[in-house]
């Protein structure tokens, strides 16, 4: 790909091998595409939400197991709905480097996209597994009669809920803070988007009702509570940045070596982090639902990505305390 390809990107360090060499391409000419229509990157991102939402009806149809191929089909078009979703989410990030139509609606709409997606879409599994679990039931020998199936739907209510709320959520914001944190100390402060609560409720402060609509302020406070959440996952990166912040003052002080280390240290991390994100999850959620056993992919998130989540957030924690103590 040309020049102009890779300026429409983050940065190559933090793009998986798929994401580089397939989608991020096909994103690309889509944005171009879109910007001759002169179509605005929270369009797309909006589009991206309905997409995401229809996926998720999709889903609710069980799979071959219960439905033959006519649900086979359904799923299967719930997960070429989705990957459209993911693509449009894509383009919409492009397209605003592209254009220079960044704004701060566009950055709170392109955080909460996988979100609007995927809530839909867990109630929605816990629906279907409602009205199939005979295999679940087969597994554990339980009688399918009214009462064991309100029992079992509302474990898997449960588990839906850690695996949507403590899971997903808290799994994609830390992987998203931490690319923002690596392109910090890869570009500096304009190439990043690292924002901080205290910045962002300053600006929810001088919104009013005369210069900002009242989505606009809901979306903004959302954003707040979103960016602390990064923050209280962080504690020794926040302890490293305020030393980097009171020994050279601003940001585009911090020495190039100090950014070489840091790099150094993040790029080994950035490539697990890439786990946490849409493509590696979606692989598995796609797996479970064409097998018939959704509720495998509330468990796989709560455990086996769980355990990944924490192993990134502990050695990025480490390294961050590493270069606070020698500063």
């Amino acid at each position: 790909m040309d020049k102009k390809y890779y300026q429409t990107l983050k940065s190559a360090e933090t793009e998986d091998w798929l994401d580089l060499h397939v989608i991020r391409p096909f994103c690309y000419y889509l944005a171009v595409f879109f910007a001759k229509f002169d179509i605005h990157p929270n369009t797309v991102t909006i589009w991206s939400m309905v997409v995401g939402v229809l996926a998720a009806v999709a889903f609710t149809h069980s799979s071959f197991i219960y439905s033959g191929w006519q649900g086979l089909l359904v799923n299967l078009l719930g997960v070429l709905l989705l990957m459209v979703a993911d693509v449009l989410d894509c383009t919409d990030g492009q397209l605003a480097r592209m254009t220079g139509k960044k704004s701060r609606l566009g950055r709170i709409l392109d955080g909460m996209a996988g979100f609007v997606w995927f809530v839909p879409l867990y109630v929605l599994l816990v629906y279907r597994f409602y009205l199939h679990h005979d295999v679940e039931f087969g597994w554990f020998g339980l009688d399918n009669n009214e009462q064991n199936t309100l029992i079992a739907t509302a474990v898997v209510f449960a588990l839906g809920l850690v695996s949507g709320f403590s899971g997903l959520a808290g799994q994609q914001r830390l992987a998203d803070y931490y690319i923002q944190v690596h392109l910090f100390f890869l570009k500096g402060e304009k190439g990043s988007e690292l924002d901080n609560s205290q910045k962002q409720q300053e600006i929810y402060n001088q919104m009013t009702p005369e210069n900002s609509s009242r989505v606009e302020r809901m979306f903004q406070k959302s954003y707040i509570g979103y960016t602390q959440k990064q923050e209280a996952r962080t504690p020794q990166f926040q302890r490293l940045l305020k030393r980097l912040k009171e020994k050279y003052g601003s940001s585009d002080q911090i020495p190039q070596e100090v950014r070489d280390e840091f790099r150094r240290h993040s790029l080994p991390v950035i490539k697990l982090n890439g786990l946490l994100t849409f493509n590696f999850r979606s692989f598995w959620l796609f797996l479970f639902c064409l097998l018939d056993i959704p509720v495998c992919n509330f468990v796989f998130e709560i455990f086996c990505m769980g355990l990944l989540w924490l192993y990134v957030n502990r050695r990025h924690e480490a390294f961050c305390k590493q270069m606070a103590d020698k500063l």
